[in-house]
């Protein structure tokens, strides 16, 4: 199937999926994840109205932003380090791994030198996975808090990362969780706006949808297996 013909099929399915839970499809963001996908599949998609795109490493980020159009909406969804901020600072939209106090330091710092408000989410490693970053539930409170006081740091919500499984339906949990986190950190008023919740992939995006997610981040179901 072609890039257009995939990205029809996903949009069917989110709005399906959305509708499933009583939810408007249209409050739902599909951010393109374009890791290893060379320029001219991104330009199918932006073809196919695709708006928002997502970048897990800058240096690739910055080798594909002169190449596309002007007014795209860039995300950076992968581990950032502290000495990259500088990089993307003015160039992507939503930063969505925002997993440690010194990242949240050095993003406020390059903010305030650059003029500008960064707006980020928490990543939150709700399964406890050793392989993932992210903070652990019980210190998201505390950080996001903290965070929402820095200046140029604008913390929008919460991302994460599900296991890797066959079956969708055994990430329900993760997704559940970070819902219900979410939910209790707005009732706690930490400063925050938290209107963002970050999850769901290719595999298990339909699952991230019924239980909340408002941004997704689809890359093979869109352009295909990923290229080395």
């Amino acid at each position: 199937m072609s890039v257009l013909e995939n990205l029809n099929r996903v949009r069917e399915r989110i709005n399906a999926a959305a509708l499933r839970a009583g939810r408007r499809p249209e409050e739902i963001k599909l951010v393109a994840v374009t890791k290893t996908v060379p320029l001219e599949m991104i330009r199918e998609a932006i073809k196919g109205g695709i708006v928002s795109l997502g970048e897990n490493r800058v240096q690739e980020l910055m080798q594909k932003y002169p190449g596309l159009p002007p007014g795209l909406e860039w995300h950076l969804i992968g581990h950032l380090q502290t000495n990259k901020v500088k990089k993307i600072i003015n160039k992507v939209a939503l930063i969505h791994s925002l997993d440690r106090w010194s990242l949240a330091e050095e993003i406020s710092r390059v903010a305030v030198k650059n003029n500008t408000v960064c707006r980020v989410l928490v990543q939150v490693n709700v399964a406890g996975e050793d392989t993932k970053y992210g903070l652990s539930p019980s210190e998201v409170g505390d950080f996001v808090a903290s965070a929402a006081r820095l200046p140029g740091l604008d913390v929008r919500g919460l991302m994460t990362i599900a296991p890797w499984t066959e079956n969708p339906e055994e990430v329900r949990p993760v997704f559940r969780q970070l819902k219900e986190l979410a939910v209790r950190l707005k009732n706690s008023k930490t400063g925050a706006a938290l209107e963002y919740l970050s999850m769901g992939m290719s595999g298990d995006f339909e699952v991230a949808v019924e239980e909340g997610a408002n941004i997704l981040r689809i890359g093979t179901a869109i352009f295909g297996e990923r290229r080395i």
